[in-house]
């Protein structure tokens, strides 16, 4: 009986191999120039939320959590980040929370361009599609062998497994988004004489902006798995925590840093899932947010296609 055993094997794995050796080999300048932000950047954020003392940071992230979303999760964050420093992992979970956060500003920056580029030209989505799906359906440990051979071990290069992990989600939702503003709406700012760039930071962004935001949110949950996944090669945080624990067989150590990554997790859940759900305002969807934080929703204005200049004189 034929069986499929008995077919010529394709040495696929020896061709990824040899691939996988010659990029590290070949292009380690470029691979070096692309750490060097993340390396920098993770720095910085790490340096300065290990700084901050513990009753500062709770109240700025309490703060944060009020004005993004509401006083119910604001609480939930101040209670989940005081439980933490009780299990006593809490430097750990600020290093994860750089992890997240260094993540988080690196796929904004990469993916709602590339999303905004997808959205715009039905040759860039033909081509940017089947690599979202390669690394969407990757197993997350599959990511590791090959960020080990281009960039190492460690922080840094678990950092850039969490990035390629975590931004696919971000570009497939801001493409949505923006693909899905009205017809009628676009017409209508092309028809008031609004210029490409026009059209997409004062029509399309605003109405696409509660879905590219439903793509942050699971941006933040990937990043939060990947970050503990990547603990295997070498990465500190909460991940290590629980790998410590499962290496030891403490099931006590495995468990605190699961409790801590579950509350930071929900925590980051239910902010981004707030910023989601609200309206946003009008005008700069950047300024929309950013404005929440201190407290000036109401100063945003519906302002004309055209800017300042088109609107209406007595």
């Amino acid at each position: 009986m034929f069986s499929a055993d008995d077919l010529y094997v394709l040495p696929v794995d020896k061709w990824i191999q040899a691939g996988v050796q010659w990029m590290s080999q070949n292009l380690r300048p470029f691979f070096q120039l692309v750490k060097w932000p993340v390396e920098h950047l993770l720095g910085l954020i790490e340096h300065t939320l290990q700084g901050l003392p513990f009753p500062v940071f709770v109240i700025l992230a309490g703060l944060i959590a009020w004005r993004l979303s509401t006083r119910g999760i604001a609480l939930f964050t101040v209670i989940s980040l005081v439980v933490i420093a009780f299990t006593g992992v809490w430097t750990e979970a600020v290093t994860t929370l750089a992890l997240i956060t260094t993540a988080i500003v690196l796929c904004v920056c990469i993916s709602i361009p590339i999303g905004i580029l997808c959205a715009r030209s039905d040759t860039a989505w033909g081509v940017v599609r089947p690599v979202l799906d390669v690394m969407q359906t990757t197993p997350t440990f599959v990511y590791l062998v090959p960020i080990v051979m281009m960039f190492g071990v460690g922080t840094v290069p678990g950092e850039v497994a969490v990035i390629m992990a975590a931004a696919p989600p971000l570009i497939r939702f801001t493409n949505l988004g923006i693909r899905m503003v009205d017809r009628e709406m676009v017409e209508a700012g092309l028809a008031f004489g609004a210029t490409g760039r026009q059209l997409l930071w004062e029509v399309q962004l605003p109405l696409a902006m509660p879905t590219i935001l439903g793509g942050l949110n699971q941006t933040v949950l990937t990043a939060m798995v990947m970050s503990v996944v990547v603990a295997m090669i070498g990465a500190e945080g909460l991940g290590l925590v629980v790998l410590q624990g499962l290496g030891r067989l403490d099931v006590g150590r495995a468990a605190v840093g699961g409790l801590a990554i579950v509350l930071l997790a929900m925590t980051l859940d239910r902010i981004t899932q707030s910023v989601a759900k609200s309206k946003g305002g009008k005008g700069s969807p950047l300024r929309a947010v950013l404005l929440r934080l201190v407290g000036r929703q109401g100063a945003l204005r519906a302002e004309p296609v055209g800017g300042p200049a088109a609107r209406p004189t007595a």
